[in-house]
């Protein structure tokens, strides 16, 4: 299938500051995206899993009612996801807090967007509770070739500390290797030093994978549980605020820390103030005007008002599937965001 060509208008222009040569050039852009389901679980107990207060008699009563409604409710987010630009949505689509394959399977296979005709790539990951991290994405648009999960491991390799490790595919997008890194970092019942630890090993991953194709591009995206300025994002990942502190192509861009710090606007909500630990960092090879070659264009927190609160005390934030042990027939805690990119087409 022929890839969506965007031809860039007026507002475009404006934003990548083209000439007029410029304007007669067509690009091809790509979205990608991460989105935290909370809690997808199916109404089945998996064994070796704490999935109690996710069955039919469990405390939040998961019964196939509400299971069919999360599915067609996580659907509809995800079909929709970067259309206002991109009608073919997304390329690829990080995914966490899902409970097994199946899950999966149904989702992809849903009516309202199977459509798309996405695949998966998910490992079975060693959480208590029994949720991973997975990747969901259009086979037109990017190709995987390698994946592997990467295992969590503390500094003092304490065998019994389980947490989410770091799923890792490699694959081509226009034309180039990618690597995309789909995390869920240590909860904030866990301490500061758990997300920095993840950072610190993230970021060796990022450096094997480049050290091994210095030509590949790295994507690393999830739900971190910090903030863009937290330690483990800023000095242990060493993610930089601005595009102009990109020395290097193994440098890596957070384009959501003043997204969060300038414009104030956030993924979650707590205590009535956002945060923002839903995030997608790129390398420096993926920052800068050379279009030739994939680049990093724009980020979006995606949000529609059927996935916010519309009265009462949390009125404004993210509308999730359950509040006080209320069924509230909700989306998520969090709210997904995109970044995308963009190539000029040969």
């Amino acid at each position: 299938m022929r890839k969506f060509v965007f031809l860039v208008v007026a507002s475009v222009l404006s934003f990548i500051g083209a000439t007029d040569a410029e304007a007669q050039k067509k690009y091809e852009v790509y979205s990608v995206g991460f989105y935290n389901l909370e809690n997808l679980f199916d109404t089945i107990h998996d064994a070796g899993k704490n999935d109690y207060e996710y069955l039919p008699d469990g405390t939040n009563k998961w019964g196939t009612m509400r299971y069919v409604n999360k599915q067609k409710n996580m659907a509809t987010v995800l079909n929709e996801m970067s259309t206002d630009m991109l009608p073919m949505g997304l390329a690829a689509v990080g995914v966490s807090e899902v409970e097994n394959y199946r899950v999966l399977d149904d989702l992809v296979k849903h009516p309202i967007l199977s459509a798309r005709g996405w695949d998966i790539v998910h490992i079975e990951g060693p959480d208590r509770r029994g949720v991973d991290c997975a990747l969901l994405y259009n086979p037109k648009l990017f190709k995987p070739v390698t994946s592997k999960l990467v295992p969590y491991t503390t500094e003092d390799n304490d065998t019994t500390y389980k947490t989410r490790g770091f799923l890792t595919v490699s694959g081509d997008m226009a034309g180039e290797r990618v690597h995309i890194i789909v995390n869920h970092w240590p909860s904030r019942y866990a301490s500061s030093p758990a997300r920095e630890r993840a950072g610190v090993l993230v970021k060796a991953v990022k450096d094997s994978l480049m050290a091994a194709q210095p030509d590949s591009k790295v994507i690393i995206m999830g739900d971190m549980n910090d903030d863009p300025d937290d330690k483990s994002m800023k000095t242990c990942l060493g993610a930089k605020r601005e595009q102009n502190q990109i020395k290097k192509s193994t440098d890596l861009y957070n384009p959501w820390w003043n997204i969060l710090r300038k414009n104030g606007l956030g993924t979650l909500k707590y205590k009535g103030k956002w945060n923002l630990f839903d995030q997608i960092v790129v390398s420096g090879n993926l920052v800068g005007k050379d279009r030739s070659t994939l680049k990093y264009y724009k980020p979006e927190i995606f949000s529609r008002s059927y996935m916010l609160q519309t009265e009462g005390k949390y009125k404004g934030s993210p509308k999730r599937t359950h509040a006080g042990g209320v069924w509230l027939n909700g989306y998520s805690d969090h709210l997904p965001v995109i970044i995308y990119l963009i190539k000029e087409q040969k």
